[in-house]
């Protein structure tokens, strides 16, 4: 992690727990918000204006946050907006990295050196996803919910496609949100990275009981989580499940169900991966050799030749 803006040990996925054992996540650091304008965001300062070209994104396929932002990225049309670099799937000693070449904006090696070159003080673990402004050599955002809301609202007339956060169903989308984020999307980790049985079975009995309560939601014959309109959330929970069964099933120990094993949402899954341009956010590749990269769970390196995933990609 960074110190100070120095690397100073070998990344480790569990950097704080709470007084349970359980995964404690850092909180991200960089607010700043991208506006049609360049006028101030709901949180830091202004002066980000929404320009073609100017932005660069920096993910990882395995990742679900970064994830997040690839989805918002092709389905609001901003591929010729904002660039993307992507970082290699194995985590390595200091967290992610570039193969040769794949920066072509800040030549970076590694994640970490972006945010000492934004903050040569800053502290803490260098994450994706990285939204970069080429025009000021800086960070604007390393939060994926911002960086939803951003691609959706903030780049204006250089967008296109549906709003994910209509504002008829924004409460409806935050709190279902707020709902499955802690239980769900953190839940696997929670799970994965607990140091303590009563940690992990906690987690564990919420990853369950949110699959199960998601499982009953589609049982009307909706499309999506918030009826037949594709939403924020549906985005949320896509990284998280299109993950499930090649990660979090077996290394994070989420073992009671299989997505397979649920009829709703493996389809409801595998109707997501088939609208335009998502399948080209999802690679099973990088996500198992990444997640099986952590030597923390899988000392050995090695990587499982299943599952099958004939449900996803029939």
């Amino acid at each position: 992690m960074l110190v100070d803006g120095k690397w100073v040990a070998k990344w480790d996925p569990v950097q704080a727990k709470d007084e349970k054992g359980g995964f404690v996540r850092q909180v991200s650091t960089f607010r700043n918000w991208i506006t049609p304008d360049g006028s101030a965001g709901p949180t830091g300062t202004g002066g980000f204006k929404a320009e073609a070209g100017r932005y660069h994104l920096y993910v990882a396929l395995i990742c679900p946050w970064a994830s997040r932002t690839l989805m918002a990225r092709k389905l609001k049309g901003l591929e010729e907006v904002v660039g993307i670099s992507i970082a290699e799937p194995e985590l390595t000693d200091q967290g992610w990295r570039f193969a040769p070449g794949a920066d072509p904006v800040n030549g970076a090696t590694y994640v970490h050196e972006l945010y000492t070159k934004a903050d040569p003080q800053v502290s803490g673990r260098a994450t994706v996803p990285v939204l970069w402004d080429k025009a000021t050599a800086t960070i604007v955002n390393n939060e994926s919910a911002d960086i939803l809301r951003i691609f959706d609202a903030g780049f204006g007339a250089l967008a296109k496609g549906p709003e994910l956060c209509p504002a008829a169903l924004a409460a409806e989308i935050d709190a279902l949100n707020e709902a499955i984020y802690p239980t769900l999307n953190n839940g696997v980790y929670r799970a994965g990275f607990a140091t303590t049985q009563l940690a992990y079975e906690e987690a564990f009995h919420d990853v369950f009981a949110t699959l199960d309560a998601l499982e009953a939601r589609l049982a009307d014959g909706r499309d999506w989580l918030h009826g037949q309109s594709f939403t924020e959330t549906d985005i949320r929970a896509f990284v998280t499940l299109v993950r499930f069964d090649a990660a979090y099933h077996g290394l994070f120990k989420c073992n009671l169900r299989r997505l397979a094993d649920y009829p709703r949402l493996s389809a409801y899954v595998a109707r997501a991966y088939r609208l335009p341009g998502i399948a080209d956010t999802v690679s099973i590749d990088h996500i198992k050799r990444g997640y099986y990269s952590i030597k923390a769970l899988n000392p050995n390196g090695i990587v499982p030749l299943g599952p099958r995933l004939d449900w996803l990609e029939s």
